[in-house]
Parts: structure tokens; sequence; C-alpha cells
């Protein structure tokens, strides 16, 4: 700020992430933006939390405090599927763990709080996107509140917040104070009655959950059934005539959805379902109005969604003299993040595959907000010129979904008012635009630069928009793969695809024939990973059987696997914690999904798709008895797990394997990360049948006992004298 010769900042932005200068970025890009607003922007990255002292740092801002847990949600990044401690955060210098809080929006908000006043504080990101409303938190394994409340800010941003955080700078400047900002689009605040000027609409009549209790009508022919006598019933020969109550058309700016309040979603999971899909019916920027969800004696309003940037405003934000490089403070310290995209190039935003268990949507909506080729041109050739290590390879160029480039509905006027949740599923919109000649003549061009060696994709490819174009396929195969492309089919049974909205494995078939074709004609060997999803909502252990089989068929043996984690407010997590399924209607006797829950069974999902590790090979017997499958046990290729046992193996099945580094780690924490000894004696006793059993299995005698067989060491390569069968 001294060297600037600034002796205040009008905003200061915290964020739990490490400070990048680089779009992809979100605290740099709205740094940048407010920059160029002329506001004096300070920018204060993981601070201490335990201490309101490091949110004093650049003083009071003139304006607010805008706090955002950064570029991902502070629990998805500190925890896995199965709520374990991750071992790194990329997000950090050198990838160190525990550089910010749980629910960071909550505590750096509280921390502000402390540190001054009265200064007006604004929350957005990722992390306070998805918590809008109330919403089940799979980490404590109950349905909290709205963010909002919570940590007590003034508003909250939600979506891309290029054109709210603007305005509201603008206004706050300008003098207004932040209670009276009602009425910006894609923000939401706490207020006590709706305002007088607004028709309040219950979501119950909009989509009913169940049985609702009507309100006696005045114009009814017939009156209450108690009451009618001999002498009231009507002649048989008159006709009754029914006069139905004339519905009042109201003005959509006007009007507000009245959900389930944060007790009633609470308590009841058909009324949590079905806010989840009144919710989702409301995300339209074309269509949606407000929403209203009460919280005690208070309630949240949500105003509809922002408007999509166009492309000249999407230039603009990438026009910005950004650095492209991590702060200096870092010094020589690896940002595994940046690592990551520091040569890619992001050419969109949004995506209307409507993926149930993606948060994509939820945040950055529906409607393709594409970069112009120029723009896109003169951001690779800064690269180029400008990024250090450069070698003449870009990583990626691509967004949230590779191919939707330029695609959008092909009437503007239809796509304001369509409420479809995908644009690909069941089946591809015949509105939709699915041209891919923009991305391709994009690709050509950026191939012909000076100094471009390859051009690689790797953002994730939507394959049935691609097969729609035999062209892009050809480009991208036979141009921008680097041996191997990854896609994600997620499963190939019905059940599960169905509730992912995902499209059935024939599309996949299709595009593999597609992909070896044009691979063969260029003369390279290349391969598709595909990548699928275990204990997804829907998914039976049948299904999972299927998978695994179709995967030995096609000779896959996945490495990594991921798991389903239910992130606040997608539609997979209402399914997971309802069992019910909000694509369709939702009431009392709609029906029951299969949810995978519990450790257990989740790992018997996740050991299915690693069927070939042999650490698995115990559980999966277990089960393929229980499930009278004991036909594919054996040692033939028809099979799926041997009948016999690698000595060694068997004692560390998925959802085991690092559970004893955890605790070292834990115990090392504890102990200020002394050396942690054991006591005496324990860890050390040893029964006699445990050594004769260890004993054998080195001699080639025999296989260790089960209970031993997770403390038997493997002897190197070549120097074990175990016998693979007995």
């Amino acid at each position: 700020m001294d060297d600037l010769g600034w002796d205040s900042c009008d905003i200061i932005l915290v964020t739990g992430d490490a400070y990048v200068d680089h779009p992809s970025f979100g605290m740099a890009m709205i740094g940048r933006l407010l920059e160029a607003q002329g506001f004096r922007v300070g920018i204060i990255a993981q601070p201490d939390w335990q201490d309101k002292n490091a949110f004093m740092a650049l003083g009071q801002p003139n304006l607010f405090f805008g706090i955002t847990a950064g570029n991902m949600d502070s629990m998805v990044n500190r925890y896995t599927a199965d709520r374990r401690l991750r071992h790194n955060d990329a997000y950090t210098p050198d990838g160190a763990p525990g550089k910010r809080p749980d629910r960071s929006v909550m505590v750096y908000s509280q921390r502000v709080r402390e540190a001054y006043k009265g200064v007006p504080v604004i929350i957005g990101g990722i992390e306070a996107s998805l918590r809008r409303i109330a919403h089940y938190d799979h980490w404590s394994g109950k349905v909290r509140k709205s963010i909002l409340p919570d940590s007590k800010a003034d508003l909250l941003v939600y979506g891309n917040a290029e054109r709210a955080i603007t305005e509201i700078a603008h206004r706050l400047a300008n003098g207004e104070a932040v209670r009276d900002i009602t009425d910006v689009r894609g923000t939401a605040y706490m207020l006590t009655t709706a305002p007088a000027d607004w028709a309040v609409i219950d979501s119950t009549d909009v989509d009913q959950p169940g049985r609702i209790e009507q309100h006696p009508d005045p114009y009814a022919a017939e009156p209450d059934c108690q009451q009618v006598t001999q002498t009231d019933a009507a002649p048989e020969n008159r006709t009754i005539v029914q006069l139905d109550a004339r519905r009042v058309k109201l003005n959509r700016d006007k009007t507000v959805l009245r959900l389930p309040s944060f007790e009633q979603v609470a308590g009841d999971k058909v009324l949590y379902a079905h806010t989840s899909r009144v919710f989702h019916m409301e995300t339209n920027p074309g269509n949606a109005r407000a929403l209203m969800q009460q919280h005690g004696k208070r309630s949240i309003w949500l105003n509809p969604p922002p408007i999509p940037l166009s492309t000249a405003e999407m230039d603009r934000l990438f026009e910005f003299p950004y650095t492209r490089l991590p702060h200096p403070a870092y010094g020589e310290a690896k940002l595994p993040a940046w690592e990551m995209i520091r040569f890619s190039v992001n050419i969109m935003r949004g995506c209307f595959g409507g993926c149930t268990f993606c948060s994509i949507t939820e945040h950055e909506g529906r409607i393709i907000q594409s970069r112009s080729e120029n723009s896109v041109i003169q951001e690779i050739e800064t690269i180029r010129d400008t990024v250090p290590g450069f070698t003449g390879n870009i990583s990626d160029l691509g967004g949230p979904t590779a191919n939707m480039y330029r695609l959008a509905c092909k009437s503007e006027k239809i796509e304001s008012a369509c409420r479809r949740l995908s644009c690909v599923y069941p089946d591809i919109c015949t509105n939709l635009n699915t041209d891919h000649k923009p991305l391709i003549h994009l690709y050509r061009r950026a191939r012909k630069l000076k100094g471009i060696k390859k051009i690689f994709i790797a953002s994730g490819l939507r394959y049935d928009l691609a097969v729609r174009s035999p062209e892009y396929v050809k480009e991208l195969v036979q141009h921008h793969v680097g041996g191997y492309l990854k896609i994600a089919p997620e499963h190939t049974e019905q059940g599960p695809l169905s509730k992912m909205m995902k499209p059935g494995i024939g599309s996949y078939d299709k595009f593999k024939e597609m992909f070896d074709k044009f691979s063969k004609q260029a003369g390279k060997e290349q391969y598709l990973i595909p990548y699928f999803i275990s204990a997804h909502p829907g998914t039976t252990d049948e299904d999972m059987l299927n998978l695994a089989l179709w995967l030995k068929r096609n000779s896959f043996r996945p490495d990594q696997v991921q798991a389903f984690l239910p992130t606040p407010l997608a539609i997979a997590s209402a399914m997971y914690h309802t069992g019910k399924n909000p694509l369709k209607k939702v009431d009392r006797n709609s029906e029951r999904l299969s949810v995978v829950r519990g450790d257990k069974r989740r790992r018997l999902h996740k050991a299915f798709l690693r069927y070939h590790d042999a650490e698995n090979w115990p559980m999966l017997r277990a089960a393929l008895k229980r499930m009278g499958r004991s036909d594919l046990i054996g040692n033939g290729k028809q099979h799926l797990v041997p009948s016999w046992q690698p000595a060694g193996t068997g004692g560390r099945p998925e959802g085991v394997r690092g559970y004893a580094e955890e605790k070292k780690q834990a115990a090392q924490a504890k102990h200020g990360k002394k050396k942690v000894v054991a006591k005496k004696g324990i860890g050390k006793k040893v029964t006699a049948r445990k050594k004769v059993a260890r004993k054998a299995a080195v001699k080639g005698r025999a296989r260790p006992a089960p209970e031993a067989r997770a403390n038997t060491r493997r002897k190197p390569a070549g120097k074990q004298k175990t016998s693979r069968r007995r």
C-alpha cells in the first residue's frame, strides 16, 4: 500500500487459496475487475483464521469485505468422499494441508466481524453458492441452514459474480446502505417479511409433494359431504354446472416462490426432495422467479440468477494485465494448482449437460458463455511470450466441458422459456445447435501459431455431442490427443445412468469406434481412458457387478476410482439424502431409490471397479457368494476373481489403505510432530500361531493364517518363494 501511495483500501477480498494472478483463479479475476472499475483492492490470502489481527493487515476497507473459500469448497478440499482427511491442498504452496479452516466462509466472516464491526461483509464463490438455501451436508450428515444466517454476512453473491459485485461496489461507493441493496440479480439477503408489492406463491402449489388440504371453495357445487341430506341431493335429471375460480395472471418480475422452511426440510425428506426439484426448475435466467425460504423468524430471499455475460464481456475479463504467476511472497514453493493450469486456456464457462452429481450448473449455469476466437488466440500468444518455462505445449484448450464452445439454443425465445434441466438428456434437444465448426476453426488457427508445438485437450469431453460431428472427432483425435484421452461414461447400466442424466453406454461405443478409426488413419496408437463413479444413488450391487464384468471384457483395469460425493445443492445429493428422485414429480408414494450408505457397502462398490486388485478379492468373493454369483469365482477368463489368494494380500481392501498412515500422522500432530514411540509391549505381542504361519509363508510351505495376512511382508521381486497356488 505504501508503494502505491494508498492510505486505505476501498475493498478487501479474503480467500482460502494462495494468491495466483491468473484468470483461472476467481480471486484474481474479481480483483482485476474491481481494479479496472477504479477501486483500490487489497487481497488477504490464506490468513490465520484463529487470529483476528490477520484480517486487520490492510486496515479497514472503505466499502466492504468480500469473502470466499477459494476455487474449491473448503470441505471438498479437505475431505474425501469417505470423509477422510486429504493429505495435500493443491491451492497452497507446496501442497501443504491445513492452511484453511473447515467451512472457511463462515470462519472468515466471523473473524472479520470481530476485527471491524459495522463494515459490510459480502460472501461469494463456490462454497457460498452451493449453500445459499438449506442444504444437506454430507460431512455432518444433516440438513444445515443457509450459509447466509450462519455467517452473519450482509449479502451473498452466487454464481459468476462479475455483474453483481461491480454493481454492489458502485452503489456502496455512491453512499447507498448495504441493507438497501436488495434488487441485484444473483444475490441473496435476509428479510423479515416479503415486500408488500410482491405476490407470494407457495412452492407446493407449483409442484405438490403429496396430499395438501385445500381451502374451502365457495364455488363448489356440492356442500360438504357430512351436510348432504336426501332433500339436498340433486335430481338425477338435473345438470350441475361447476364454476372454477379464475386464476389471476401474475407479474413474473414481482412474484416470489416460497419454499418449505428450513425447519420443514430438515425434518421431512419428501419436502427436501420437493424443494430441490422446485429450486432447479428456477435456474434459467430467462424465466426464473425469486425464491424465499424461512429460517426461524427471518427468511432468505434469492433474487433470480445473473444474466450471462456476452462474448465481448467475457473477452474483457481475460484482457486484464495478469502476471499469470503466484505471488512473489511464496518464493520457490511449488503451487500444484498453478502448475497444472499455467499453460492452459479457458475458452468458455457454463454447462448444459445437467449431470446430477455435478455442481457446475448450480454455480455457472446452463447457458454457455464463450470468448471470441481472437481473445483465445491472444491469450495463447501471451503464454508463449511471457510465461516462464513454456516449451511450446498448451496443456488444455477447454472449460467445464471441452466441446460446448459456442453451442446454444437455436432460438433465444425458446431458450428463455425452457425449463429442461439438460439439453442433452434423455436425448439431444432438437433446438440445440450442435455445430462444432467454430471450435474446429479455433483448433486449426491455434495450431498454426508460431512457437506452438502441440495443443492438448484435457477438459472433459461430451462424447454424445462429439459424435454428431465426425469432422470434430477426427480433428481432435488426429491433432489434440497425446496417446490417451480421458472421457467419463460414469457407468454402463441404465439404472444409475438415468439418475445421473448421462447417455447410455451405446454412445460411448459409437465414439470409441470413431476414435479408433481416426487414430488408425493417422497411424497413431491411442487409447480411451474411461472414468466411472461408484456408489451413486440409484446404483445396486448388481449394477456394479455388471460394470465390473464390462471392464474385464474390455480389458480395463482402473487405477484410481471416484466414489460419489454428495455436494450441497446437487440433485444427486438430494437423492442420497431422501431416497427420492427429484427428476420426477415427488410425493410420498413416489419411487424409492437404492442409496449406497455405510462404509462397508461404499467400499464394496469401489472394489468392483478395482476387481483386478488382489487386496479386494476376499471382499468380492464374499459379495459374489451372497449375490448367488459363485460362478464368477474361479481361475478362468470367464471369472471375475480367482479362487486363490496371493500370500500377504487381502488385508487392505478399498477404504482401509492409508488408514495406518493417517493414524500415525494424527498422533504426530497431537504430540507436536515428535517421534511417536509405542509403549512397551504394545504392538509387539504376536501369538505362536501367527509366528508359525509367517515362517511357513516365507518358506513357501503354506499361506499365512487369515488374521496374520495384514501383517505379512512381501519379499522383494525375484526373491518371493511363496507358491502362487496351494
